[in-house]
């Protein structure tokens, strides 16, 4: 259990950390180039995972992974604009996002029976292939013109060490200097800002990347502590992927149709305030379940929340882009995909900080009086299968336990999404034009 949130965090980090430099590199090196090297450095990644016999192996290989991940998917994302008119974008965004689902779907199940069966090193030994191909693939169709310009600097040519730790109080540190360096080089120096703090001051922009970090970070939470509701109840890894099935049924689903209702008036605000409300209802609805919940509600919360959250993302993604000119729009994209990585991350540590935080004490107020509690709660924390092996009394117990901590995760995952629909209010209304050729327009 520790190391869940480490493997998660990594990725996520690293993900963040990449996903602002995509937009301006790709911007001097080419789109082509860009998907060429982010696949292979996934591709190591993963190999790296698959090889590791050491936890600090293991998170490293995700760090890779992360970098060359997350920047596959953004560039892709920077492609569809260079090629769609906007007023078209949020349909292929939906085909792309049904494209994501199909995958995260598939994955989660798959992901579970490939470690019940050979072994969890197999699940990232079979991405590097299918990566592989995917690179072959772009080498062969992808083809899209530089866009450098002569002002170009580069031409062509929580849950282990508690927040006190000396560690993370010094890596919170720097990176709160590091924050202002970077802002202040951006604003003041940078000749080519990676991200123009100017952009960012946009009413639209600053709203649209605060509810994709709000979001973000509550669907991230529920994403990693969910699945421990279903094995809490005895489903096995692959029967509590199987549960996130209608996630990945929602976000192609409703991707598509939000593209297409904007396709169709030009608008996003409206439906951008729908879904969200939908994002937000959904939790409420996941904050009431219980152990004693039938199996049927929480398919359909699921459902909400991933509706909720799929369409968001591509209606902010489209007032994003409507808000700035043509050739900032690699960069505004890059901030909405840093904002979503960021948010992941602190999403799932704030989840891994709350549930670790409620986990211990009732695990101790409920099993103290057993001789051996201290070594029960240790097993307990580290693999939750532990539980389904205690005697009925106990299990009832702990059972107990891990419920209310998932509870309380599942209630601050409620108020982050509810300040993300706050945040969502303040956006504006621009008109989604037809033609490639444009400038923002109310």
């Amino acid at each position: 259990m520790p190391l869940l949130g480490w493997l998660a965090s990594a990725f996520f980090i690293a993900s963040t950390a990449s996903q602002p430099l995509s937009g301006k590199l790709t911007d001097i090196y080419g789109r082509r180039n860009g998907l060429i090297f982010a696949s292979l450095i996934f591709a190591l990644g993963n190999l790296l995972c698959a090889l590791a016999h050491k936890e600090w192996v293991l998170i490293l290989g995700r760090v890779i992974a992360g970098l060359g991940g997350s920047a596959i998917g953004l560039i892709g994302s920077f492609i569809i604009s260079d090629l769609i008119p906007l007023r078209k974008r949020g349909m292929w965004q939906g085909i792309g996002n049904i494209c994501y689902g199909i995958g995260s779907g598939l994955g989660g199940p798959f992901g579970g029976w490939v470690n019940d069966t050979i072994g969890w090193r197999w699940a990232f030994v079979v991405q590097i292939p299918l990566t592989l191909l995917s690179l072959i693939w772009v080498v062969i169709k992808v083809d899209i013109p530089l866009k450098e310009t002569d002002q170009s600097k580069i031409k062509r040519g929580g849950n282990i060490l508690p927040w006190i730790h000396p560690l993370v109080l010094g890596a919170l540190c720097v990176s709160v200097v590091s924050l202002v360096l970077f802002i202040l080089v951006e604003a003041k120096w940078a000749l080519e800002p990676i991200i123009p703090v100017r952009l960012l001051l946009n009413r639209t922009i600053a709203a649209a990347c605060l509810t994709n970090w709000f979001m973000s970070m509550a669907r991230f939470g529920l994403l990693f502590y969910g699945p421990i509701y279903f094995q809490l109840q005895g489903y096995s890894a692959s029967q509590s992927g199987l549960r996130l099935v209608p996630e990945s049924d929602a976000i192609s689903t409703t991707s598509l149709a939000c593209g297409m209702v904007m396709r169709w008036t030009g608008r996003c605000y409206s439906l951008s305030m729908m879904v969200q409300g939908v994002f937000v209802i959904g939790f409420v609805c996941i904050s009431t379940i219980q152990l004693s919940t039938p199996a049927w509600p929480p398919f359909i919360y699921l459902f909400l929340v991933s509706l909720g959250y799929s369409g968001m993302l591509t209606t902010t993604l489209l007032a994003l882009i409507a808000a700035v000119e043509q050739e900032h729009q690699a960069v505004i994209t890059s901030a909405s995909y840093a904002a979503r990585s960021t948010g992941s991350v602190i999403g799932i540590t704030i989840a891994s900080t709350v549930f670790q935080n409620v986990l211990r004490p009732q695990l101790w107020s409920r099993l103290h009086h057993n001789k051996n509690a201290q070594d029960i709660i240790s097993s307990i924390e580290h693999n939750l299968k532990t539980i389904h092996t205690l005697p009925p009394d106990l299990r009832s117990e702990a059972s107990e336990a891990y419920m209310i901590s998932l509870r309380a995760v599942f209630l601050t995952m409620l108020g982050l999404a509810v300040t993300g629909l706050i945040t969502g209010a303040f956006m504006k209304e621009y008109k989604l034009h037809n033609k490639l050729s444009r400038r923002p327009s109310s």
